[in-house]
């Protein structure tokens, strides 16, 4: 006796569906004052050393620029425009 393509397909969805309950994420817990405080000071830190690897790219990138100008013999264009 033959199952229909439908029966062949159940178990395979029932695996996934089992599979995606037990990866689920669970609510986190509610934090106390100190570990409010410890997450502040850890995003703080996070918001520094971002700001201060962007400082760095900047710097890093207007060095290349300059260099590629100097090895191609570019000229900056005059901040004041001619009328």
């Amino acid at each position: 006796m033959k199952a229909p393509k439908f029966w062949t397909v159940v178990p395979a969805l029932l695996v996934a569906g089992a599979v995606g309950l037990a990866y689920a994420k669970l609510p986190q817990p509610p934090m106390d004052e100190a570990a409010k405080a410890a997450a502040a000071a850890k995003k703080a830190k996070a918001a520094d050393a971002a700001k201060k690897a962007a400082g760095d790219l900047a710097k890093a990138q207007d060095r290349v620029a300059e260099r590629y100008k100097r090895e191609k013999g570019m000229t900056t264009a005059s901040p004041k425009m001619k009328k």
